[in-house]
């Protein structure tokens, strides 16, 4: 028979297991609570990190002024008394960027300047921005080369920790993590010392490495943002030039009695380096111009718009082609860049006299179709004459290379000027169009109007091209002998 006393000391056991494990669970409790506080409170300083960074994105900070948003923030979220960012040099040479507090320099200071308390702050900062270490030299370099964080939560028992005479300067705790976003290294960022006489632990380094993604994010949105205002600055700036460019084109074609004129333009950007211009230089004579820079783009839009303004006001002095020519070759020699060039041709259609004269400056060839009673189709003529590219030459090697030549032009002859933007236009097995095709379309169509044919030389070339994309500057222009 069991005695009172077993009793009550097996129930005196059971109580004690109980109340120990109460206690346990008690404790639990409270660890849990503390680590949810720690949690909530980590989270919100995330939170809040995010948040700065969102409002400095949204004010357009340049990249310098959001590191420096970047390390003041990181200061707030951590508790720490300084901060720094690193930038990995083209040199492989690690740089401070951007520094908020007593941050102290990756090696030895050595300057009697360094203990006034007024100038300290600067003098460091200054001290950071001038030093550069190789990538792998210090904990701030090996986190740069192998890309993974480090904490150091005692760096006074580090013997490779460097020991400055300041007291100010001297490292107690440190974490280095690196600003990484999609394989793109924006540099290192690096905290020191938390506030109070304790030590970063794995939950602050936990968070460094949380905060160091959304900065690495917001450096990669700000560059992105960059780029974009950029790109529509760019894009404005082409709309302005090809504006401007196609207020040099011609508006309406000038209306001569016993001529039809059609002229197409198509560059192969937004802007482009081809010209032409038909005007009247009287109510019997017509002037026709098609020209083609050498290169495409900006640099080709702006020489063609010099090459055109100096040639209109030019034109209007000289009765020779050759002679214009000539003028407008001296005038471009003088400003032009090496490497840059403008072929150009140049024709004086006389309806009274019933001829054209022309000039060739290193341009296309110009095509004349002319009517044959005999046959169907037109008889094909490449006017061929001598002459070098605009700008290649002085006067003195230019002048006696070039000459005007004069065909007759009656009725129902055609004249087809254009760049080797129709030429030589691919195909997908990298042949050019060629001038054959070109006469070939323009002798099966002569009697048709330009407006027909240009339509027709235009067609055949896109189908000849296939579903490439345009790859040069095109110009055509067609001027046909009525009745």
């Amino acid at each position: 028979m069991i005695s009172w006393l077993g009793i009550l000391l097996l129930f005196g056991g059971v109580i004690a297991v109980l109340l120990a494990r109460l206690r346990r669970a008690h404790w639990e409790s409270d660890r849990l609570e503390v680590e949810n506080q720690k949690f909530t409170q980590d989270r919100q300083r995330l939170f809040d990190f995010m948040h700065r960074m969102t409002e400095a994105l949204g004010e357009g900070l340049s990249r310098q002024e959001l590191q420096q948003r970047i390390v003041h923030a990181s200061i707030l979220c951590t508790g720490a008394l300084s901060a720094c960012i690193f930038e990995e040099t083209p040199h492989h040479t690690m740089r401070s960027t951007a520094v908020e507090g007593l941050f102290p320099p990756h090696r030895p200071v050595r300057d009697t300047d360094r203990s006034r308390p007024a100038t300290r702050a600067r003098f460091i900062e200054q001290v950071l921005k001038a030093e550069e270490f190789p990538v792998g030299e210090g904990m701030v370099g090996r986190v740069a080369r192998t890309r993974k964080g480090e904490l150091l939560a005692d760096a006074r028992s580090d013997p490779q920790m460097v020991r400055h005479d300041d007291p100010a300067l001297a490292v107690r705790s440190v974490i280095v993590v690196p600003l990484v976003f999609r394989e793109r290294f924006f540099g290192v960022l690096a905290v020191t010392n938390p506030a109070g006489d304790v030590a970063f632990n794995e939950a602050d380094f936990a968070l460094m490495q949380s905060l160091a993604e959304q900065a690495a994010l917001a450096l990669h949105n700000a560059e992105f943002l960059h780029l974009l205002i950029e790109r529509r600055q760019f894009d404005l700036d082409l709309s302005l030039a090809s504006g401007i460019q196609q207020m040099l084109l011609p508006r309406d074609m000038p209306r001569l009695d016993g001529l039809e004129i059609d002229a197409r333009y198509a560059p192969a950007q937004r802007v482009g380096g081809d010209l032409y211009d038909v005007f009247a230089l009287s109510p019997t004579r017509l002037g026709v111009a098609v020209a083609d820079v050498a290169g495409k783009g900006i640099p080709g839009s702006l020489l063609m718009a010099i090459a055109r303004t100096n040639f209109r006001q030019i034109a209007l002095r000289h009765e020779s082609p050759a002679q214009v020519l000539t003028e407008l070759n001296r005038v471009l020699a003088l400003d032009i860049r090496a490497g840059l060039y403008v072929t150009m041709v140049y024709a004086v259609i006389d309806v009274a006299a019933g001829q054209v004269t022309l000039a060739r400056a290193g341009h296309e060839l110009p095509l004349m179709v002319r009517r044959d009673p005999l046959r169907s189709a037109g008889v094909r003529q490449f006017i061929r004459s001598e002459g070098m590219a605009l700008g290649l030459a002085p006067s003195e090697l230019f002048s006696p290379a070039i000459s005007d030549h004069t065909e007759p032009f009656a009725v129902g002859d055609l004249l087809v000027l254009y760049t080797d933007g129709i030429t030589e236009a691919p195909n997908e097995d990298g042949k050019e169009f060629s001038g054959t095709r070109l006469a070939d379309v323009v002798c099966s169509l002569h009697q048709a109007g330009p407006v027909e044919i240009n339509d027709a030389i235009l067609g055949q070339v896109r189908t000849f091209e296939g579903e490439g994309r345009q790859r040069d500057d095109l110009t055509l222009l067609t001027v046909k002998r009525g009745k």
